[in-house]
């Protein structure tokens, strides 16, 4: 304990000022930071992250809005990666397969499979099929 002319200094002192939630840089702001923004001054980068794990001296913490709308000086880089907990967001390829796979379901069975034929007059390789999936015969057999 550090003893002061009034007393003793408590360590930890309860305010109703002060929040324990890391709170935006920018002057005026007191929305809640998500990110955090570092500069690299010897490649002229400006790198936009999750938000770190601990306040450091050289770093800006930003909400959500200001980390948005962040542009770099000119002829610098702004480099922003991406949150790995964050959910992503499915790609044009990834909404292409699903679509792929529903149309694939919806069709009917061939009329080759109603009549007794089975999957293998339409594919010699087929060995049964559910919905759209297929299993095919090993090239060995």
């Amino acid at each position: 304990m550090v003893e002061s002319r009034r007393g003793p200094l408590k360590s930890a002192v309860p305010s109703n000022i002060v929040s324990p939630v890391r709170r935006c840089s920018r002057t005026a702001c007191g929305r809640p930071a998500v990110a955090t923004l570092t500069y690299v001054y010897a490649d002229s980068t400006a790198v936009l992250g999750p938000l770190a794990t601990y306040a450091e001296p050289h770093c800006y913490d930003l909400c959500a809005e200001h980390s948005e709308r962040l542009t770099a000086p000119r002829g610098w880089e702004v480099v922003r990666l991406l949150d790995g907990s964050a959910p992503a967001r499915p790609s044009g390829d990834d909404l292409e397969a699903l679509a792929n796979a529903v149309r694939e379901a919806a069709r009917p069975q061939e009329r080759a499979a109603e009549a007794g034929g089975g999957p293998r007059a339409a594919d010699p390789m087929e060995v049964a099929r559910r919905g759209h999936l297929r299993v095919l015969r090993s090239p060995d057999n």
